[in-house]
């Protein structure tokens, strides 16, 4: 059997309408690792929230950071954490 690959959760807050962008972000990793991701989950929530969390562990937090993470340096986050070696190319650039 082989080793699962990692799944990402995207928490986020449905009174404050954050939908559009969760479904945004999760396109985005979802072709941007196409071989390094198992799953991109959308999950509803309430009272602010928007966290990215893989296999359980937070990657990002709205309320921690006080901001949204730019899809670029959420893609960085993400890289880091599940696949190192990957070149993100133009994300890759300051």
């Amino acid at each position: 059997m082989s080793e699962q690959k990692p799944i990402i959760r995207i928490e986020y807050c449905t009174q404050c309408r954050w939908l559009l962008r969760a479904a945004w972000m999760a396109q985005e990793l979802l072709t941007t690792f196409v071989e390094e991701v198992g799953e991109v989950a959308l999950k509803p929530g309430t009272g602010g929230i928007y966290e990215v969390r893989i296999n359980g562990e937070v990657l990002f937090s709205r309320k921690e950071a006080g901001r949204f993470p730019d899809i670029k340096e959420l893609k960085q986050l993400v890289r880091d954490a599940i696949a190192p070696e990957k070149d993100l190319g133009h994300s890759e650039k300051k």
